[in-house]
């Protein structure tokens, strides 16, 4: 199994990134996704996830609004649309893989993640 994440990079506030999550080793059409991140001194927080043929999706509070994720499973690639960018979404982003179809039956691997950070 493996998710490699990419996508990440320094915007002002008010902008935009797209992460992607680069899928591999698995079925990927048989599984959830989705998106963590974690600050310095926090603990990580789920902020996205995806249903494996993409009908559900959930989102933090703290993202909905702002944040859309998307997947293509031919692609086997999974997505995060950021906008409206703010400084506390200034964090590490990993991607996830499910442990089943929908995102309630959790996470069982994790990429390295890509680094987002939002300041002028």
């Amino acid at each position: 199994v493996q998710v490699v994440e990419s996508g990440g990079g320094l915007v002002q506030p008010g902008g935009s990134l797209r992460l992607s999550c680069a899928a591999s080793g698995f079925a990927f059409r048989s599984y959830a996704m989705s998106w963590y991140r974690q600050a310095p001194g926090k603990e990580r927080e789920l902020v996205a996830s995806i249903s494996n043929a993409g009908g559900i999706t959930n989102y933090a509070d703290s993202v909905k609004g702002r944040f859309t994720i998307s997947r293509n499973n031919a692609m086997t690639t999974v997505w995060l649309q950021m906008n409206s960018l703010k400084p506390e979404d200034t964090a590490m982003y990993y991607c996830a893989k499910g442990r089943g179809i929908i995102p309630a039956h959790g996470w069982d691997y994790w990429g390295q993640g890509t680094q987002v950070t939002v300041s002028s």
